[in-house]
């Protein structure tokens, strides 16, 4: 059983910038792959960024390219989701997840993953 626990969503402007942070229970977190995923009003909730156990491969969506940067610290149980030139669209409930893959990959599908947290909102003006 993980347990996750997200924190580091708020507001802010349009170009700026923000850090989630994911906190995982439990002694394998390291054999875990974890992705971010996010869900606005209306829309259904979709990848943002997916990493694999060591950090090794990580995958992006292409609208968060460039601008958003997925890690982790197996040392501390934490997944990392660096959120830089904010724009509106970006606006949603942010969500982290984990999923038993000890090899060197991930998932990009919200079904493929095991646990969730209970989100945190990410709210970007213009």
């Amino acid at each position: 059983q993980v347990q996750l626990v997200e924190s580091g969503g708020g507001l802010v402007q349009a170009g700026g910038s923000l850090r989630l942070s994911c906190a995982a229970s439990g002694r394998t977190f390291s054999s875990y792959a974890m992705g971010w995923f996010r869900q606005a009003p209306g829309k259904e909730r979709e990848i943002v960024a997916a990493i694999s156990w060591n950090g090794g491969s990580t995958y992006y969506a292409d609208s968060v390219k460039g601008r958003f940067t997925i890690s982790r610290d197996n040392a501390k149980n934490t997944v990392y989701l660096q959120m830089n030139s904010l724009k509106p669209e970006d606006t949603a409930v942010y969500y982290c997840a984990a999923s038993w893959h000890p090899s060197g990959s991930y998932y990009t599908t919200s079904y493929e993953y095991d646990y969730w947290g209970q989100g945190t909102q990410v709210t970007v003006s213009s």
